[in-house]
């Protein structure tokens, strides 16, 4: 048999509260064992030294959403783009970027004074997908009211990538990136393509695609004949990037609305 009792059981006697909210304030960050945090309620104790933050509070037990910059190369994670892997692929090296998602690649320079807790990293859901070869702002939500809005009202907002291309941009060819309709005479989904710099090495375009599609860019980018050298994602409706570096993450801020 293990030896010692349950934390949750512990803080429930000490508290006292009943053992569901023990573990609430377990979960919460809330305990230290021995003078450091322990946020599983089924540790075990003997004779260690338990104590409760002064501070405790269930009232802050809320969903989080964490904006992630995934870097190129790694899957963003949504599960539409998890169930296309074929078997061989989930045999191999995946990189899925929820495996970012840790204390450690938290950003240093989050202004979000919320302290990180390891049940913030359950149940994330990644939101919006991402191209596994583009960078960029990469969205994961607990928040059922967060998950609806980037579901429900995506068509309507607005994707904003910083797409390279090789050499110069021509007036026709940003003429072409602007087309309305496809080869075939369909509409395409609405895009507004600007120039940000172009030189004979390399060039800059800004692309604002109402939605998510991926495949998008790279298909109007071939219809001008434009090679494509990198993309990255800066903003998903009024959340920008910034400064997040890639492979770090940072809360979203009780003040930002998507």
């Amino acid at each position: 048999m293990e030896e010692g009792e349950r934390l949750s059981k512990r803080v429930a006697a000490m508290v006292p509260c009943s053992r569901r909210e023990a573990e609430q304030y377990i979960e919460g960050g809330w305990v230290q064992v021995d003078g450091r945090v322990v946020e599983e309620s089924q540790f075990r104790v003997l004779h260690q030294k338990i104590a409760m933050d002064p501070n405790a509070t269930l009232l802050d037990s809320v969903p989080v959403t964490l904006l992630l910059h995934k870097p190129v190369d790694w899957l963003d994670g949504t599960d539409e783009t998890m169930q296309t892997l074929n078997r061989q692929a989930r045999r191999g090296a995946v990189k899925n970027a929820q495996t970012l998602l840790t204390p450690a690649t938290h950003w240093d320079g989050d202004a979000n004074s919320t302290r990180v807790l390891q049940r913030h990293f359950k149940q994330q859901q990644a939101c919006v997908p991402l191209e596994t070869g583009a960078s960029g702002l990469v969205v994961w939500t607990q928040d059922w009211r967060v998950l609806r809005k980037l579901s429900e009202d995506l068509m309507f907002m607005e994707n904003e990538l910083i797409v390279e291309v090789r050499g110069e941009v021509s007036e026709q060819a940003l003429r072409i990136l602007n087309r309305e309709l496809d080869a075939r005479g369909q509409p395409l989904p609405p895009t507004k393509v600007s120039l940000n710099s172009t030189n004979p090495g390399l060039s800059k375009l800004r692309f604002a695609i109402k939605g998510a599609h991926p495949g998008l860019v790279a298909y109007r980018c071939d219809q001008a004949q434009l090679e494509m050298v990198a993309m990255r994602r800066i903003r998903l409706g009024r959340v920008a990037l910034s400064d997040l570096p890639a492979g770090q993450w940072r809360y979203l801020a009780p003040g930002e609305k998507f």
